[in-house]
């Protein structure tokens, strides 16, 4: 029999696969593709194919789902942990860096894709996204650019994808960047001297209807409620998805791994909740016999809820 320490390694594993997997499927050049094109300005209304040629190498910060398995949709490459001496270490759920061409010299921009289960999470998203950007600005120093030449300097987008945003807010992007603001007019403005720190939050909400293409494209993969038949239904006849590609699977395998945790979360909360009325009966004074026979746990595991429950019982 499985013991609750090993079940809950277990679950623990398939939750943590089902996030690396959630990152595997935002990582895709696909998907990642359609956030450029409606999170990033300078991508804006460029065909999608495109961007997907712009977008070179990164990092997706992952534990192994599928050892072995790699295919030409998927990104990898660029660190993404970044460590500055005295500051701490943070990781990038999803790093890598864009090529926009023009004018005969391709401007390089430096990007960051996080994913959010939870608008509020305690803290203010975009604050967070600020103090990545800087990271990513500051750790180019010796590497894209060396004092006293600041101008090698390249800009940097953290975007974050927020699932489960509520109602007050729905479905909703907003961008936080750096402006100019003439106090005494005179400077020149030069938007590519400053233009430097891009912070996009995108708040999603299934259960609210969006005029917006890009927010109803994520919201159908990223669904929670959705199975992959349906998602893969929705992909295929709406937004003209390969679904037979590498994403395809991709996609597929990230909802078997949420079904599986859902489905664990519910059994272990049955568990729970037939624990809690086991104490009840404890404390109705039941005999352990007829709590064996109610319950249906034996009467080793009747006993051993006991002496459990036995420094509550106390402390009453």
């Amino acid at each position: 029999m499985e013991t609750d320490l090993a079940r809950s390694l277990r679950t623990a594993k398939r939750k943590v696969q089902y996030d690396t997997q959630c990152k595997r499927v935002l990582g895709n050049k696909l998907v990642l593709a359609w956030i450029l094109r409606r999170a990033v300005r300078e991508f804006a209304g460029m065909p999608l194919e495109v961007i997907r040629r712009c977008i070179e190498a990164a990092e997706i910060s992952t534990v192994e789902v599928a050892p072995g398995e790699s295919g030409e949709g998927r990104i990898t490459g660029q660190a993404n942990e970044d460590a500055v001496p005295g500051e701490g270490t943070i990781y990038y759920d999803i790093r890598f860096q864009a090529v926009l061409p023009g004018n005969g010299e391709n401007l390089v921009l430096l990007m960051n894709v996080e994913a959010q289960k939870k608008y509020r999470p305690g803290y203010e998203i975009v604050t967070r996204g600020i103090f990545y950007g800087a990271r990513m600005l500051s750790s180019q120093l010796d590497t894209e650019f060396f004092i006293p030449d600041y101008n090698g300097l390249r800009k940097v987008c953290s975007i974050w994808i927020c699932m489960n945003a509520p109602s007050g807010i729905g479905n909703a992007i907003a961008e936080y960047s750096i402006k100019k603001r003439d106090v005494v007019p005179g400077i020149a403005d030069r938007p590519l001297a400053y233009d430097k720190l891009s912070v996009v939050v995108s708040a999603l909400n299934e259960k609210m209807a969006s005029e917006d293409t890009f927010l109803n494209f994520m919201n159908a993969i990223l669904s929670p409620t959705k199975p992959y038949e349906e998602k893969k239904r929705i992909l295929t006849e709406r937004y003209h998805v390969p679904m037979d590609s590498e994403f395809g699977k991709e996609l597929k395998l990230m909802c078997n791994l949420s079904d599986y945790v859902e489905e664990i979360g519910i059994k272990k909360g049955r568990e729970e909740g037939k624990t809690e009325i086991i104490f009840a009966m404890f404390r109705e004074n039941l005999s352990d016999e007829m709590v064996s026979r109610l319950s249906g746990y034996s009467m080793e595991e009747i006993r051993k809820l006991r002496r459990e429950n036995a420094p509550e019982k106390k402390a009453r």
